[in-house]
């Protein structure tokens, strides 16, 4: 045998070695814990989407760092009380319609996780909502790793991935998971801190004493003008000298601006004791320009940070110029024993990798991750936003950051991806033209995703070819309007129409009186002018492009339309009225369609196909095809003093006096038609009838 060359023998060994090793870097990452789906976050969207994922059977995981599902309800709101009603009562069983004044309850098949069952408070404890989702997991058997938390999120690329990547996962234990499309669902929970000079003398809302009694005669600021801020003065307003708030901007009223995350009723008793001058008050003042000052009794002055720069640093707090040395009434000149932060909380960036350029937001949304009108992050094709931490799509204009919205956005998403990735269409369902005034009404009284996510999410009715039936999809995100094709197969050559809820477009603000003494319109024709939520109604002819969306007016939800209808307010929100609600919307859709969309008995079309060319759809479809309504004696009698039929009262006793031939005048009309023509089929069909 001949002996190898040394340098193939070296060769050989090295391969030998490498194959002993074990597998390549390849082989490794297909080895790690893989998922369709990974939800990060067991709050209550992540728990909400984990339901859809399982009732539709998709491979899923919800990575929790907490032990139990809801760890924000555990620790906020700091007093207990959550801001979300629960109301218990409307006078109607209908349960859609019960979840437009239900702000708690996620989505599901099982009526026991109603949040109704959980609490007859109309504004329920946060640990009642923490046992709620502890229920909606447990009872659902949805597939949540608690006791992980994820400190990282990476890319890595694949081409045989969903998106042409996969998301790499690693938990507090460095144990990776690898994941074909990730939902984060974390909420925003990292307070938002100003730093300032002195700024460490002040208490977060998240640590402060919650006990009433810790402040007991003493003098508080409050940095914050939120829900938090006043939740927090509501607490001590009793046992306090006084109570000053600073914020840089004007107090919002929720029923001013209809937007729920403004200051709510519940909270607002510092609004009495200042306007009632009971020594409590707010100011206004950038907070970045504040400076605090520590003298040796531990109280803390108020200056700005102006003053401290043009002192010498070294100079204890006796020394340092302040506001009110040269105006002696400077606001805030009296010392305080206590500074509370209450500012709010931002989404954390800190976990994910440059790689997924998940960006903020601009302005004052820049606390939210930047996304797309369809959730999923501009920079990250497969990454989704869901529930709270999605609310820069609609913030300050709808309730996509509170669980009465984020549950119908969740669903959207949801049903998007259902389409992407497994070829699900969005659910619809199909009617005959003559239905379309009856499929609006319907929806527009009952509908709790469009009546919560006003201006955010609405219903399409794509019109078929002639206008002789339509599709009607529910619920669908109008921001991604102009990629309905991408989003959900459909197409609308034929024309469409958007159906949606919206306040007055000048109605609401935190400047705004909303009791003024004509606030309200009530009669159709003025409906336009309608300030509470109210729907409305837009046609298109042809689909609108993504230019057009981008140049929709400021606070339209659309861009403009081929014709618009607004259905007037209503004092119940009970939009059946026949001559205020319906008529109007009738005849709106005839305008455009160009049709008669009425309901007819079979007399009356029987008396149009001998006097007319065209017959109403509903005589087409109906009549036409030996269906409508049949008429007894009673509601032919009724019809006759109506006036919307004639009375052949006296061709009825003539038929007697013939002998009592039933049929005696549609038999003598049927011996004059030629057999075979459309009026022979209408008469044999009255006949049948």
């Amino acid at each position: 045998m001949m002996a190898l060359p040394a340098a193939q023998c070296a060769w050989g060994l090295l391969l030998t070695f490498a194959f002993y090793m074990g597998p390549s870097c390849t082989d490794v990452a297909s080895a790690l814990p893989h998922h369709n789906y990974c939800i990060i976050g067991a709050g209550p969207s992540g728990l909400q989407m984990a339901y859809f994922l399982q009732h539709a059977g998709r491979d899923y995981v919800v990575f929790e760092r907490s032990h139990a599902p809801g760890s924000f309800f555990a620790l906020y709101p700091r007093h207990r009380k959550l801001i979300s009603i629960n109301k218990r009562h409307t006078g109607k069983s209908n349960s859609e319609f019960n979840l437009r004044h239900d702000w708690n309850s996620l989505l599901s098949h099982d009526s026991r996780l109603l949040f109704q069952h959980y609490s007859h408070d109309f504004f329920p404890e946060a640990d009642t909502m923490v046992r709620y989702l502890e229920d909606f997991a447990s009872m659902l058997e949805l597939r949540v790793q608690y006791n992980t938390a994820i400190i990282h999120v990476r890319l890595e690329r694949d081409s045989q991935a969903w998106n042409g990547h996969y998301f790499i996962l690693t938990d507090h234990n460095s144990q990776n998971y690898r994941c074909s499309l990730l939902l984060v669902a974390t909420g925003t929970w990292v307070p938002n801190v100003v730093n300032f000079p002195g700024s460490e003398y002040v208490e977060g809302y998240e640590s402060v004493s919650i006990n009433p009694e810790d402040f007991a005669g003493q003098t508080v600021l409050i940095l914050g003008r939120g829900n938090s801020a006043f939740e927090t003065a509501e607490n001590i307003l009793g046992v306090t000298n006084f109570i000053h708030m600073v914020s840089r901007s004007r107090v919002r009223l929720s029923w001013a601006t209809h937007y729920v995350g403004d200051l709510r009723a519940i909270n607002n008793g510092l609004l009495d004791t200042y306007q009632l001058k009971s020594l409590d008050g707010l100011l206004e003042g950038d907070l970045e320009d504040l400076a605090i000052v520590k003298d040796k009794k531990g109280k803390l002055h108020i200056t700005l940070k102006f003053y401290l720069e043009n002192s010498n640093s070294s100079a204890g707090a006796e020394s340092i110029t302040l506001p009110q040395d040269e105006l002696d009434n400077f606001a805030t000149r009296a010392p305080y024993d206590r500074v509370i932060r209450c500012l709010g909380w931002k989404f954390d960036f800190s976990i994910y990798n440059r790689s997924l350029r998940l960006m903020p937001a601009k302005g004052n949304k820049k606390k939210y991750p930047l996304i797309k009108p369809s959730y999923e992050s501009r920079g990250t094709r497969g990454l989704f936003v869901l529930g709270t931490a999605s609310h820069s799509i609609d913030f300050r204009k709808s309730a996509g950051g509170f669980i009465h919205g984020f549950r119908y956005t969740t669903r959207a998403v949801h049903r998007l991806l259902e389409h992407r990735h497994h070829g699900v269409p969005w659910p619809s369902s199909v009617y005959s033209i003559t239905q379309l005034t009856n499929s609006i009404i319907k929806r527009v009284n009952e509908a709790s995703g469009l009546y919560q996510m006003f201006s955010v999410l609405g219903d399409l009715i794509l019109l078929r070819e002639n206008a002789t039936a339509f599709e009607y999809l529910e619920e669908y995100p109008v921001g991604i309007l102009a990629e309905l094709e991408l989003h959900t197969g459909r197409k609308a050559h034929n024309g469409l129409f958007v159906v949606v809820m919206e306040y007055g477009k000048n109605f609401s603000g935190a400047d705004k009186d909303v009791f003024y003494y004509n606030r309200a319109v009530g009669e159709a024709q003025h409906a336009w002018q309608s300030n509470f939520l109210h729907p409305v109604i837009y046609y298109y002819k042809q689909l609108p492009t993504v230019h057009e969306m981008s140049l929709r007016p400021p606070d339209w939800p659309l861009p403009r339309p081929d014709a618009v209808h607004h259905i007037v307010e209503d004092f119940l929100t009970d939009w059946t009225a026949p001559n205020a609600h319906i008529l109007p919307l009738r005849r709106f859709l005839e305008n455009c369609l160009d049709t008669d969309l009425r309901s007819f008995f079979a007399e009356s079309c029987f008396l149009f196909a001998l006097t007319h060319q065209k017959l109403p759809p509903f005589c087409q479809q109906g009549y036409m095809r030996k269906q409508g309504l049949v008429g007894n004696e009673r509601l032919r009698h009724h019809a006759v003093e109506a006036g919307l039929l004639e009375d052949h009262t006296v061709m009825h006793f003539t038929d007697e006096l013939l002998g009592g031939q039933r049929g005696s005048r549609d038999q003598l009309l049927k011996d004059h038609v030629i057999p075979g023509s459309p009026l022979h089929y209408l008469v044999t069909t009255k006949d049948e009838l």
